[in-house]
């Protein structure tokens, strides 16, 4: 089973989140915390803290086991840019674009064992 995770219009371009996500790329959920949790960019808590979203929505609603979780893909695209313009001499405005960031994860893992449904027998 395929859990997913976004984060929307991250405020770091791209290009940054990229390499970032290429470290982590189909590590287990745990080796990727502990190599983000040292790696020294900015854009590494905002991946983090998609992983960590992912766990929490595979370990609560899909009924996954936490420590068998793996990121299965990892991919980012390019959100909103947002148009500005910075003052130059003579009167002028150069433009600028301040680009935001779309992050996507997905985690697979095993089933937690169901446990067996108690009867109303055997619970009097």
């Amino acid at each position: 089973m395929i859990v997913k995770s976004i984060a929307k219009n991250v405020p770091i371009s791209p290009r940054k989140v990229r390499t970032v996500a290429a470290l982590v790329r189909g590590r287990s959920v745990a080796d990727a915390l502990t190599i983000l949790e040292h790696t020294p960019r900015k854009s590494a808590s905002a991946v983090a803290k998609t992983i960590k979203s992912a766990q929490a929505n595979a370990t609560n609603n899909h009924d996954l086991k936490g420590d068998s979780l793996v990121i299965d893909q990892i991919f980012v695209t390019t959100g909103r840019k947002l148009k500005r313009y910075r003052p130059a001499a003579h009167g002028r405005a150069l433009p600028y674009q301040k680009k935001q960031t779309n992050i996507y994860v997905h985690v697979t893992g095993e089933q937690k064992a169901k446990k067996p449904a108690k009867s109303k027998k055997e619970a009097k």
